[in-house]
């Protein structure tokens, strides 16, 4: 009798042993699957550039081979190109780390690359901005002001009576002469601040009203561009 018990618990634990070891074997085969992917470095068009590497179509329409680092543990990619000058956006997927799209040429761009694995999880690369060349120039406008804060729709305390506009500027040929800001409470805001050379602006609120700003940034040869319009809200 007690040669079988020990029989009978030797099996017992035999069968709980290889349970466990099928049960860890699956759960880390799924977590792998699993894995975040990491975000993309951007390589070309780069920064900040003209872009005159491109393949003219016509007149108006060139070519433009899009590159970037492989992301770890992304099986796929979408490449967001944003026209600055009309400010449309538009998604293009991609199995490698490259892309060629057909663009307008003479037109400012951004763009940044969104890595996505098997599952549901992305990780964004940072964004980038370039001139695709046109007829030979000898400027470019500068690229439109990004808009820094306050940020788009935030609601700010009641108690709040002073607004720090901020904005970044770039330009190709590094000559911007400086900004003029346009404020206040229409949603096409045309009251104009002044110029400025800083990247700041202090502005007066007041309570329960929505604002509208935007930057027209000039450079050194007259050029200009006007940036998106950005909103918030004095609660």
């Amino acid at each position: 009798m007690k040669r079988l018990l020990k029989h009978t618990l030797f099996l017992a634990c035999s069968m709980v042993v290889l349970f466990n070891c099928s049960g860890g074997d699956g759960g880390g085969s799924e977590g792998d699957q699993d894995n975040p992917p990491s975000a993309a470095t951007l390589q070309f068009p780069e920064q900040n550039s003209e872009c005159t590497d491109g393949t003219n179509i016509t007149d108006t329409k060139s070519t433009i081979s899009f590159d970037w680092s492989d992301a770890q543990n992304a099986t796929s990619y979408q490449l967001v190109l944003k026209n600055l000058a009309t400010q449309s956006t538009s998604t293009h997927n991609a199995n490698e780390s490259n892309l060629a799209l057909e663009i307008d040429r003479g037109t400012p761009f951004s763009w940044y690359i969104v890595s996505r694995n098997s599952g549901t999880q992305t990780a964004q690369s940072s964004t980038w901005k370039f001139y695709n060349a046109g007829d030979p120039e000898t400027s470019y406008a500068p690229f439109p002001a990004d808009l820094v804060s306050p940020e788009m729709g935030v609601g700010l305390p009641n108690t709040t009576t002073t607004v720090t506009l901020q904005w970044s500027g770039s330009d190709v040929d590094n000559d911007i002469e400086g900004y003029e800001v346009l404020f206040g409470t229409s949603n096409q805001p045309t009251n104009s601040l002044g110029n400025t050379t800083s990247t700041t602006k202090d502005v007066t609120v007041n309570t329960g009203n929505d604002y509208y700003w935007k930057i027209i940034t000039t450079d050194a040869e007259g050029n200009s561009s006007t940036s998106e319009i950005f909103q918030f809200k004095v609660k």
